[in-house]
């Protein structure tokens, strides 16, 4: 297998070649936690999930070191403690859990490593103070800021304009800057705030440093992957970069930089921000399976934005259903061909359509078995085909409002008409539960049922 990704760094796709094939070192950026997470924080996390499956494929598990971090000290964190009147481990736990549960619903599999920034506060500070000491920062006013103009590299990742980045980044303009493109590393923290001892006084961590001082302690200086949503290239990655390469010497912080797309809403990037959210919790309890959701995310390019739709979730239901109809219990090693598609940067849509093609024309094969093993194992590396077929058409989804508990009691009933010879009864709920998605396959055993 040759595994190519397009390096948003060189700004093209690049055969893969980790420094050292018995540690393959990959860094996501994770949640802020201080709220649930919606559909489009969810993509980063499949998509990544996605390629550490493949990594470890490829180079066997043991030697694949995959860590998402969590950002649990924050602006907006802080904010929401003092709202609540809590501390904010009591936000950042809740939500971090939250967020836990909502990604495995979606099959994503905990990282090998999972930092807390709270949990590297004297490593934030080490790396500041190398900063300062090498003439890239400088402390002001309690604040410690990245001195932008010290390194022309700066913009490298982006390749923006200077005066583009100072706009994009909606930078503070304060009096203390000597640049207004100048980013915080320290800053103050106020009595009632959060805050840690420095040499610069009693302040915290600003967010760009948190991941630069995590990666070094966890991986290394020089990881083989760093990825995260295309919103993060700018400011977020741009002064990462900056500052590790500044703090180390000039190393670069990653050989390979993944970016995903945006997952829209009519047209509008999903965000918080906008307003337009619709988050993983709710989608779940509206019926939607995680299992659907995850498909949904990887029927498009992780690089190109995605319009999330009902019709898009429905889609994924139908494919779903037809591949559980049709693939059994056994699993074998993926298909050659299925691993080429996935191994072109991701492409998750051509790998995806290969296995389509491949149920339709196998269906009357006379090596079934062993293909159905083979699309099994396929899709297993994707992250699908998590449970048995029987169970997964005894499940649930977001056109159906009956439950298993409601279903079994309307047979119950029916079987009692039945006995009774009351085929008016009987018919009446077949076409009850019929309504609802619900068919009924009676049999000389007993009466089965499954969702349409």
């Amino acid at each position: 297998m040759e595994l190519r990704l397009y390096n948003t760094l060189t700004r093209r796709k690049e055969v893969f070649t980790p420094a050292d094939p018995s540690r393959v070192t990959m860094y996501v950026c994770g949640p802020t936690v201080y709220n649930r997470a919606h559909i489009g924080n969810a993509r980063p996390a499949v998509v990544f999930d996605v390629l550490a499956r493949l990594l470890r494929h490829e180079y066997g598990a043991e030697h694949v070191v995959y860590a998402r971090n969590i950002t649990d000290i924050e602006d907006k964190i802080i904010a929401s403690a003092a709202a609540e009147g809590v501390p904010i481990g009591t936000i950042t736990a809740r939500y971090e859990q939250h967020y836990l549960d909502d990604m495995g619903a979606l099959g994503v599999l905990p990282p090998d490593l999972a930092p807390h920034a709270t949990d590297h506060i004297p490593q934030m500070v080490a790396l500041t103070q190398r900063l300062i000491e090498r003439g890239h920062a400088y402390a002001a006013e309690g604040h410690v800021l990245f001195d932008v103009p010290s390194w022309p590299d700066y913009g490298k990742l982006s390749r923006r304009p200077m005066d583009e980045m100072i706009a994009g980044a909606r930078v503070e303009v304060a009096p203390y800057k000597r640049s207004p493109a100048d980013f915080v590393l320290w800053k103050p923290s106020s009595a009632d705030q959060p805050g840690w001892d420095s040499p610069w006084g009693r302040g915290r961590p600003g967010w760009h440093i948190e991941c630069s001082a995590m990666i070094a302690e966890q991986l290394g200086e020089t990881i083989d992957i760093h990825a995260g949503g295309i919103d993060l290239q700018f400011p977020h990655h741009e002064n990462e970069i900056a500052q590790s390469q500044c703090a180390h010497g000039g190393a670069p912080l990653a050989s390979v930089w993944l970016h995903n797309g945006f997952l829209d809403m009519r047209g509008e990037k999903m965000s918080k921000s906008l307003g337009n959210v619709t988050l993983v919790e709710d989608l779940l309890k509206a019926g939607h399976r995680g299992e659907v959701l995850r498909l949904a995310l990887l029927m498009g390019h992780y690089r190109q934005p995605l319009d999330w739709t009902e019709d898009l979730v429905f889609d994924a239901k139908r494919r779903l259903d037809r591949l559980y109809s049709f693939v059994g219990d056994e699993i074998a090693p993926p298909p050659n061909e299925f691993l080429d598609l996935l191994s072109d940067d991701l492409n998750t849509p051509s790998a995806l359509a290969w296995v389509a093609d491949a149920r339709n024309a196998l269906a009357h094969s006379k090596r079934l078995l062993a293909a159905q093993a083979e699309l099994k194992g396929a899709l297993h590396l994707l992250g699908l085909m998590r449970t048995d077929s029987a169970t997964w058409f005894r499940g649930s989804d977001g056109r159906h409002s009956l439950d298993g508990d409601v279903i079994e009691a309307r047979l119950g009933q029916r079987s009692v008409a039945r006995a009774r010879r009351d085929w008016v009864e009987s018919d009446r709920i077949r076409d009850e539960l019929a309504a609802g998605g619900i068919i009924l396959e009676d049999s000389p055993s007993g009466t089965t049922w499954r969702r349409t």
